[in-house]
Order: C-alpha cells, then structure tokens, then sequence
C-alpha cells in the first residue's frame, strides 16, 4: 500500500482578524500618546510657573483662578469640538457669548431673577446656533461665511442693547455663586459646570451613536449619506450644541464678571480653535477627542496665568499662542503623512 506523505505542520499560531492590529486600536494608541504629550506640557508649564513664580503661582487661590478662567472657554471649547470633527467651522461663538450675556443682564430680564438669566442664556445661545445651522444644513451656505455673519449680526445686536454701557448683576443669587462661600470642597461652582459639560461632551462622542454620525460626517460626508445618515439633520444638531455651550459659557461669565458687556467673548472663536487644535482636532474633520481640547484649554489658560504673574507683555502672549498653534499643526500633518 502506497503510504501518501501527510502535508507539513505549521505550528505557527494564527492571528485572528480580531486579534490583528485594527485602525480603531491604532487610533487610541495615537491618541493616549498625544493626551500623554499635552499632560506633559501641562506639567512643564506648572513647573515654570512654580520656579518664576512659587509664591503666588502655587498658591490655592490663584490655582482656583485658573480653572474658573478655563471653564468659561472651556465649556465654548467643548462645542466647538464637535463642530470641528464634523468638518465645520464656528466663527461666531464669541459673539454669541456677548450677545447672551448682555441680553440675559438687561433690566428686564433681571426682573425674573436667577431663573430668567440663566434661561435667557441658554436660550439666546440656542436660538444663534439655530441660525447657524439652518443657514448651514439647510440653506447650503459655507460654515465660514454663515458663521461669519451671525458673528457680525450678535455682535452689533449686543452693542445695540447695551449702547456701549456695563450692565450690572443686582440678582444677588447670581453674585453669590462666583462667591467663596459658594465653593464646594474648594471648587467653584464654574469649575463644577466645566467638569460636567466635559464629562458629557466625553459620553456624546465617545459613546453613543450621535457621536459615531458626528465622526462620520467629518470623516466623509457623502459616504455618511449613502449609509442612511441625515447630514443636514446632524450638521443642524451640532450647531444648535455649540450655540447651547455658548449659552452656558455666557451665564458663567455673567456670575464671573458680575455684568454683561458687548465686548465679552473677545477672540473665544480664537481661543476655541486653537484649543482643540493643539488637543488633536483635525480642521479637516472626522477625528477629535474633548480630552485633548479640554487640556488644550488648561494649557493656553495656564500660559496667560504665567505671563501676568511675571508682568510680561500681552503681544508676547499672543505670539507664544500663535507659536504653540504652528507646531500643533504641523504635528498633526506629520502624524496624517506617518499613518
């Protein structure tokens, strides 16, 4: 009988398709490298602070100082990140802000207390991002010029209804929540709303289908729509959730300052996008994280606390911002050609 030679073992293990390197594995590893990247340099700037400044950079109270300055952009931040991995743009949160602070300190408004200002907040700020996004989703306008516009629009409304005057906070409930006696376990209440707004701006992209239809339409907005996504619809919500952040970065403000101004919300659109920048938002859109925007915050918030202790002046800020931005960039595009 003819014995037929049995074909050659291979012992090699087998890789599973699941068990392969994914994309999806790859990109958390890019991204737990640039959150580790921005940690550090958020270190580095503590420790400069405390070697120029240890007295007062270190002190509890200027600490305090710093998180309630980032929550207002902060929570700005947070709205403009999801804008931006959609593959938008928006110009007019600063504006917006404005234009909800001072029609939320108007003397009538005050008259419903703090109900009536922190609801006139939210409102104006919805009703903006409402514009916004009907103009966008539904009027096919090019994010840029649309929010240009409403950024225009609000500002002048804001100077109109305050004819160039501070309006003064009397709502005394108001006051005393940007108080000390307010803090709770020496946080502050603004702090408190940042973290939240975080947390859940976190959940909305991370982990749930809104936030899956946001990374898509960024990504690739026509393969979005032939897989059953409403771009306009979503394009819609995602403004109307920036025009919401705005809403609550401006009665954060109002406790902050104690009064609406036209000029509040300078350069936050600025500020925004430069945060989630350098936090490894793509302008391109489709990718993101609101971990990194929200470091992003802390940093450029950090870097303001630094040079105003150390009397250094303001354009050398601005040009150590306009620094940081440069190399963010070039960063990412370093990153998109090694991947």
């Amino acid at each position: 009988m003819t014995q037929h030679a049995s074909p050659p073992r291979d012992d090699t293990p087998k890789m599973s398709p699941v068990e392969g390197p994914s994309p999806w594995r790859a990109l958390t590893a890019r991204a737990d490298v640039r959150t580790l990247s921005l940690l550090g340099v958020l270190a580095a700037l503590i420790v400069i602070g405390g070697i120029t400044k240890p007295d007062q950079f270190l002190d509890t109270r200027n600490l305090q100082l710093v998180l309630t300055q980032a929550s207002v952009i902060g929570v700005v931040t947070v709205g403009m990140t999801f804008v931006i991995v959609s593959g938008g743009i928006d110009l007019s949160v600063g504006a917006i802000v404005a234009l909800a602070s001072v029609w939320a300190t108007t003397v009538a408004t005050q008259e419903y207390g703090f109900v009536g200002i922190l609801f006139t907040s939210v409102i104006v700020g919805v009703g903006c991002g409402l514009v916004n996004g009907m103009l966008i989703a539904y009027g096919a306008m090019v994010p840029f010029i649309a929010t240009l516009a409403m950024l225009a629009s609000a500002r002048g409304l804001a100077l109109q209804i305050t004819d160039g005057n501070t309006q003064v906070v009397t709502v005394q409930s108001v006051l005393d929540l940007g108080g000390r006696d307010a803090y709770i376990l020496g946080i502050p209440p603004l702090v408190m709303v940042f973290a939240v707004v975080t947390v859940i701006g976190w959940l909305l992209l991370n982990r749930t289908t809104f936030g899956r239809r946001t990374v898509a339409v960024g990504g690739n907005a026509e393969a979005a729509r032939l897989a059953g996504i409403d771009v306009r619809r979503q394009r819609l919500y995602l403004y109307l959730l920036s025009g919401l952040c705005c809403g609550i970065a401006a009665f954060l403000l109002v406790v902050l300052a104690g009064s609406g101004q036209n000029t509040n919300g300078n350069l936050y659109e600025l500020d925004a996008i430069a945060a989630a920048i350098i936090g490894g938002t793509l302008l391109s859109g489709g990718r993101g994280t609101i971990t990194g925007s929200v470091l992003g915050v802390l940093i450029f918030t950090t870097i303001t606390n630094i040079f105003a202790l150390n009397n250094l002046q303001s354009d050398v800020q601005q040009i150590a911002k306009g620094a940081i931005i440069v190399a963010a960039v070039l960063v990412q595009r370093r990153t998109a050609h090694t991947t």
